[in-house]
């Protein structure tokens, strides 16, 4: 059975490179997940008026308003069947910062036949979901861009003024010299400019679902059936 990004993608998974194949194949029938460790040479935010929208994505692992320089992370992408019985990709990750702060992005993406693309749930509680726009470029990059961001809470479900969110764009690459795989990621809002960023490296190890089920603490605190 194909992988969300596979679902997602078409023919054009094929034009990633291999590596990333590989990477953005992780599947409950592939049998394996994706576990990458290295290291962020920058985090950075946008001026002061940036630092409230920062602040209060802390309470949903969403953003933070720490920023520096060779900063320590992992990035967990474990498959799983969710309670709508979805297949659902983990993608979190964790930043190792000085004074013994840690800091997390949370997000699980399932594949949605209905909006013709990957759904990416943002945060612990997947209040906030975004469709992804995926390109993959000549040279075998993965370009992942949000699209409008829903907001769904109890009967709530309405779609955020875009004024008040960010656009993420997020950059994937392999390094076939360094065997390391390549990330960049910039959050803009149309009117405070650039809010948030990062790049670095890592290097990914693939255990095996038969011996490593997806870690409680990586799943959400609740499920959101709305897409």
């Amino acid at each position: 059975m194909a992988s969300i990004f596979e679902l997602a993608l078409g023919q054009d998974f094929e034009r990633l490179h291999p590596m990333l194949q590989k990477r953005f194949g992780v599947d409950v029938e592939a049998g394996y997940a994706c576990v990458g460790r290295g290291v962020f040479s920058e985090v950075r935010r946008g001026a002061w008026w940036t630092l409230p929208f920062l602040h209060l994505g802390t309470y949903r692992n969403i953003l933070f308003p720490e920023q520096g320089k060779n900063i320590p992370f992992s990035i967990e992408n474990f498959p799983y069947l969710d309670g709508f019985g979805r297949p659902t990709v983990t993608f979190v990750r964790r930043l190792e910062l000085p004074d013994a702060k840690n800091r997390r992005f949370d997000a699980t993406m399932v594949h949605s036949p209905r909006r013709g693309g990957i759904v990416d749930y943002l945060g612990t509680h997947q209040h906030l979901a975004t469709v992804l726009i995926m390109e993959v470029l000549e040279n075998g990059t993965l370009h992942l861009r949000t699209s409008d961001l829903r907001f769904y809470e109890g009967p709530l479900a309405f779609t955020v003024p875009g004024f008040v969110t960010g656009t993420a764009d997020l950059y994937e690459s392999y390094d076939e010299d360094r065997g390391v795989f390549n990330m960049q990621m910039q959050v803009r809002n149309p009117v405070f400019g650039f809010l948030f960023g990062y790049r670095g490296e890592f290097t990914c190890t693939y255990p095996s679902l038969s011996e490593v089920a997806a870690p409680s603490a990586l799943k959400p605190v609740r499920e959101e059936v709305r897409e």
